[in-house]
């Protein structure tokens, strides 16, 4: 098998070498043939006729010729047909000169369309055939070398396209098969793109939220650490709930990311609203109040909605604690309208109007997780400052999401 894989890879790499091999097995084909008499007494007979010169050349010519059939495939048929034409019109006895055409041909028919392939067929055995009936001496028009001539050449123009048309289908398949495999690696990379995004945005999410507490419940037990002992304490308890939660959501992460194999399915539930109580103590105990008001909204929403809710509720409020300043306060709401859960955060902070505003074109890595968060369920997102003061951050999501869950 190794040997034929070899010869195969030789003979695709050594094209002309293939064919002055066939050129040359087909001139010792035309040369034994010549000598041999098919309308013997008993048969075909051998070594009772000689070719003369005149037709050793016209065999030399069409073998040589035929060295260059996949260069110039239609000059190389034209040569040999004219070749056989003239043996057909002076070879007395003939010589097979004809076979260097019928080799052509199939080569024509194998490199050209079906029609093309036919019609030149149709003259080829037709032009041949004719002169060799109209020229045939003394034998009858209806003899057996005039009609080989048809047989054979008829066979090369079927040959030749049946091989043509193995090929278009062999690349067809190789085609197909090539642009299934580009498709399942761009496939590939566009969910390990949208995975990396997911997990970037959950990964802001924890860090931002729970180090922004970190940082404020710092500042109160560093302020209050000489006058008020016991609420710097407690400030410091919170500060090690808030670490200790965002270690625990990392390490979850990092432990998803580790996995060499399918990811075993989490043995926590994942955040959603009904952890919305215990996320609005954790800004309360910072020093933020916060409103909530929550309508008939249930806690049988899809996954990936209730995820996506809990998410922009707790980016929002963190943006709340870091950008609007120590006075504001703000509200947090969510309801059913028809179809979709609206959740809306505001804020009347002060610190928004000095220019602390977050980037509302995209440029902040929590708004724009927000926005991708909401489109990816096909809903819809805005931010953007109050009138008259503050911030608000309005996000609908509908409740079908894109894969057919329902609330």
């Amino acid at each position: 098998m190794t040997t034929l894989v070899r010869g195969r890879g030789w003979a695709r790499t050594h094209p002309l070498a293939v064919d002055a091999a066939l050129a040359t097995a087909v001139l010792v084909c035309m040369v034994v043939g010549s000598f041999a008499e098919p309308n013997g007494e008993h048969g075909p007979t051998w070594g009772t006729r000689t070719p003369d010169a005149p037709s050793l050349v016209l065999m030399a010519l069409g073998a040589l010729a035929l060295v260059f059939r996949r260069r110039a495939p239609w000059c190389v048929l034209a040569a040999t047909c004219a070749a056989a034409i003239v043996e057909l019109l002076t070879g007395e006895p003939r010589a097979p000169v004809v076979m260097c055409a019928v080799i052509a041909l199939f080569t024509v028919a194998a490199r050209t369309d079906r029609s093309t392939t036919w019609r030149i067929g149709l003259v080829t055995m037709v032009g041949l055939t004719g002169i060799a009936m109209l020229s045939g001496g003394p034998l009858p028009w209806y003899a057996q070398e005039n009609l080989g001539i048809f047989a054979w050449t008829g066979m090369a123009a079927a040959a030749g396209d049946a091989v043509r048309s193995r090929r278009a289908f062999v690349d067809a398949i190789r085609e197909r098969a090539e642009r299934a495999e580009r498709t399942r690696e761009e496939e590939a990379r566009r969910r390990v793109a949208e995975e990396r995004l997911r997990i970037a945005r959950d990964l802001h999410d924890v860090v931002a939220h729970h180090i922004a507490l970190v940082n404020v419940q710092a500042g109160v037990a560093a302020h209050v650490m000489d006058r008020r002992p016991d609420q710097a304490k407690e400030a410091l308890s919170h500060v090690r709930d808030a670490s200790r939660s965002a270690l625990n959501e990392l390490r979850a992460t990092v432990g998803l990311l580790r996995q060499t194999g399918d990811p075993e399915a989490p043995t926590e539930p994942a955040p959603g609203l009904h952890r919305l109580d215990e996320l609005v103590e954790t800004f309360r105990n910072a020093g933020l109040p916060v409103e909530v008001a929550l309508g008939q909204v249930g806690l049988d929403l899809a996954a990936a909605v209730d995820l996506a809710a809990f998410r922009i509720i707790q980016e929002a409020l963190t943006n709340v604690q870091k950008h609007a300043g120590q006075d504001a306060k703000a509200e947090v709401s969510v309801v059913r309208v028809g179809p979709n859960v609206e959740v809306t955060v505001i804020d009347d902070g002060p610190g928004h109007g000095k220019g602390e505003t977050p980037n509302t074109d995209g440029g902040g890595h929590g708004l724009l997780g927000m926005r991708e968060r909401v489109t990816a369920l096909g809903g819809s997102c805005s931010a953007g400052p109050r009138y008259g003061g503050g911030f608000r951050v309005h996000a609908i999501l509908p409740v079908t999401t894109a894969k057919g869950g329902t609330a």
